[in-house]
This record gives structure tokens, C-alpha cells and sequence, in this order.
């Protein structure tokens, strides 16, 4: 024994022993825990959901861009230095389909007249529907679909005939095609009931004749006013640097030309904006509930000095007593971590779902979420546990 010398060494805790003791503390306090937990499960719940409704949304807007294709562009006429509007050249979707790279264009003109049920209704109505000559080649280059009836042909193109955008059909109530309308004075059949177009929202707006009936019937002056074009997807970049000199050589700056799904993009990156507002909010219920865990356990500290006290006499060490506390704080967060994390990924599955939506909950989300309730769990329990070890054997004992 060294001369009796030798310290005497205190048993270590095994990591079983101070969960044990951790839980046991808490099963004592099950509503004040309850509670307590509540806290950090609305933050972390709030973060998960907010997380996984973010992730759903952007991962359907990644799936309609797929379908749609990044590889439409648009022109459209500008202004000349002086401010006034220009018009694209009569020829100008000639020349376009004639890049190389280009697999199809088509144009459509604004036309001066207005759509009504019936000429009885007062011009100034127009249900903010607009009038556009379109090229029969527009259904194809914008890959979109006839939900009823058909799209315009070689013959229905010379004809007093009319395709309406998903958008124009209900708001004149028509469903299918059958029903005339009253265009610039006189009466014009549907034929035809677009479905909808999200890289084209203009044309979902419109009532659609073609170039020759809008030249013929409305005085249309058979000036395009945009002009799409689909071109491979290697040769976007190029194609979008010739357009404007392909489009009007003598003035290519006064020709616009933008990419239709850039503006999804933004959409997107609106929307993650948002998700960050949202977060932060989750970051402050779950600050919140890391106020309460740690007031829970000063309240447990003052309350169990005796059975601090009697620990530090039967040979409990100030480490040990303040890694049971801290335990009790990180078992307490972990709990409602983890109801947290379950809740938020149910609460995203099921908006997703009733979005139509796919569900997307980011493993990253998960571990973000247990990491976060560790690190609150910590932070609320440290000031209690290193308060609980200094507090003296002698005096704990003979507190009431």
C-alpha cells in the first residue's frame, strides 16, 4: 500500500450507469419533463418541416423543368435609344429557323381587338384576356398540349377560328371547343382549349387566331411580337448570342432575348429565401425551448440538494454529479429532438402529398436536427450541473 500513502481513487462511472441515473431523474418530473420537451420539439419539428417542404417543392419544380426544358428562348421587340418601341422585321421567325442549332420557332403578334362572349359587353371588359396571332408550329415548339378540342391547322388558320389559352377559357367559361366568341366585331368559333403552359404564362392568357384570319379579319399588320425558339441544349449559349443580329442585323439591340425558365429558377430561389426566414424562426422556438430545459434544471438542482449532498458523501466526485446533471439536460433535448424530428418529417410528408408534391426529407435534416438538440441540451445543462457539483456535501445535506 505504499506506506498507506496511496489515495483512495472513486469508482468511474461507466456511460450505462450515468444514463441510468439521467433517466431515473427524469421519470421522477414526467409532466415538468413533458412540458420542458415540448419546447425543443416545436423548434425542431418547425426546422424538419420546414426543411422537407422546401426540399418537396424545389424537387417538383427540378421535375417540371426536366419536362419542359431549359432550352426555350424567347424574342422579343425593345426600345430604340429614344424610348420609343420597336417591331421585329415580318421575316424575322424565318431567319431564325434557318440557325442551324435551332429545331423549331414559331412567332405570335399582339393583335388590337378583345374577346368577349358577346358583342353586347362593353369593350373596356376584357377580362384581361389579350388577342395574339400565333404560327401553327407555336404548339409544338412550346411542347404543350390541347386539353380539348385541337390546336390551329394550315385551313383553321385562314379561318375565323380560335384556340384559348387555359386561362382565357375560364375566365369566358368555356370549357371545350363549340362556343363562338366575339373578336373584333365579329364572331369567332372555338376550337380548340389549351392546357397549361408554365414556361409560356402569356399564351395561357390569350386568344389565339392565325397570322393569316388576324391579317384578314382584325387588321393585324403581320409584325411578330415574340418569337420562341427550342435549339439544343449544348447550343443555348450560342444560339442566345446570335438571335439579336440573326433577328434585326441593323439593330440588334434593340431585340430582348430571355430565357423563360430562368424565371423558375428565381422562383426557386424566392422560395429558399423564405425557407430561411422559416428557419430562423425554428431557431428561435427551439432557443426557446433550450430556455426551458435549462430552467427545469436549476429549479432540479435547488430542489434535490439533499440528494446531492448525500451523493458527495457516499464518494460521489464534483465530475460526477455534474455529468449526471448535464446527462439529464442532453436525455431531456434528445427526447424532444427526436418527437421533434418525427413530427416535422410526418408534417412535411403529408403538405407534400397534398401538393401533389414528391416527398423529400434530407437525411442531412435528421442529423441537423439530433445535432442541434445536443448541442441545446449541452448548453442548457452545463450552468445547472457545474452549479449542482460546487455545492457543499455538509451544506446540500442540511439544506430543508
Amino acid at each position: 500500500m505504499n506506506g498507506g500513502n496511496e489515495r483512495l481513487r472513486p469508482p468511474r462511472s461507466r456511460a450505462s450507469d450515468v444514463l441510468r441515473v439521467g433517466a431515473a431523474g427524469l421519470r421522477a418530473r414526467p409532466a415538468r419533463v413533458a412540458l420542458s420537451a415540448l419546447g425543443i420539439a416545436i423548434g425542431i419539428a418547425t426546422m424538419v418541416a420546414v426543411i422537407g417542404v422546401s426540399s418537396s417543392s424545389r424537387e417538383d419544380l427540378l421535375r417540371r423543368l426536366d419536362r419542359l426544358g431549359t432550352n426555350l428562348l424567347t424574342v422579343e421587340a425593345g426600345q430604340t435609344v429614344f424610348g420609343g418601341q420597336t417591331r421585329l422585321p415580318v421575316g424575322a421567325p424565318d431567319m431564325v429557323r434557318r440557325i442551324a442549332p435551332v429545331t423549331s420557332a414559331a412567332a405570335t403578334g399582339t393583335v388590337d381587338a378583345t374577346v368577349r362572349r358577346t358583342g353586347k359587353i362593353p369593350k373596356s371588359v376584357t377580362g384581361g384576356i389579350a388577342v395574339r396571332a400565333a404560327d401553327v408550329e407555336l404548339l409544338t415548339t412550346l411542347e404543350g398540349r390541347v386539353r380539348a378540342g385541337a390546336w390551329l391547322n394550315a385551313a383553321t388558320a385562314r379561318h375565323p377560328a380560335v384556340v384559348l389559352g387555359s386561362v382565357a377559357a375560364e375566365r369566358l367559361g368555356l370549357t371545350g371547343p363549340g362556343a363562338r366568341v366575339w373578336i373584333g366585331g365579329r364572331w369567332f368559333t372555338v376550337i380548340g382549349v389549351l392546357d397549361a403552359l408554365p414556361l409560356a404564362p402569356e399564351i395561357e392568357r390569350s386568344a389565339l387566331v392565325g397570322f393569316e384570319a388576324a391579317e384578314r379579319h382584325l387588321d393585324f399588320d403581320g409584325h411578330p411580337t415574340t418569337i420562341y425558339e427550342r435549339s439544343a441544349d449544348a447550343a443555348v449559349e450560342a444560339v442566345r448570342e446570335v438571335l439579336p443580329r440573326t433577328v434585326d442585323p441593323e439593330n440588334p439591340e434593340e431585340v430582348n432575348v430571355s430565357r423563360p425558365s430562368d424565371a423558375l429558377s428565381a422562383k426557386a430561389a424566392a422560395a429558399g429565401a423564405f425557407t430561411g426566414l422559416m428557419l430562423g424562426l425554428g431557431a428561435v422556438a427551439l432557443l426557446v425551448g433550450g430556455v426551458g430545459v435549462a430552467n427545469m434544471m436549476v429549479i432540479s438542482v435547488l430542489e434535490r440538494r439533499r440528494e446531492i449532498g448525500l451523493r458527495r458523501s457516499l464518494g460521489a466526485t464534483r465530475g460526477q454529479v455534474r455529468v449526471q446533471f448535464l446527462a439529464e439536460s442532453l436525455l431531456l433535448s434528445a427526447t424532444g429532438g427526436v418527437a421533434g424530428a418525427v413530427l416535422g418529417a410526418l408534417a412535411s410528408a403529408g403538405y407534400a402529398a397534398s401538393k401533389g408534391w414528391p416527398v423529400v426529407v434530407p437525411p442531412w435534416a435528421f442529423g441537423g436536427a439530433i445535432g442541434a438538440t445536443l448541442v441545446i441540451g449541452t448548453l442548457a445543462g452545463l450552468y445547472p450541473a457545474m452549479r449542482a457539483a460546487r455545492l457543499p456535501p455538509t451544506e446540500a445535506l442540511a439544506a430543508s
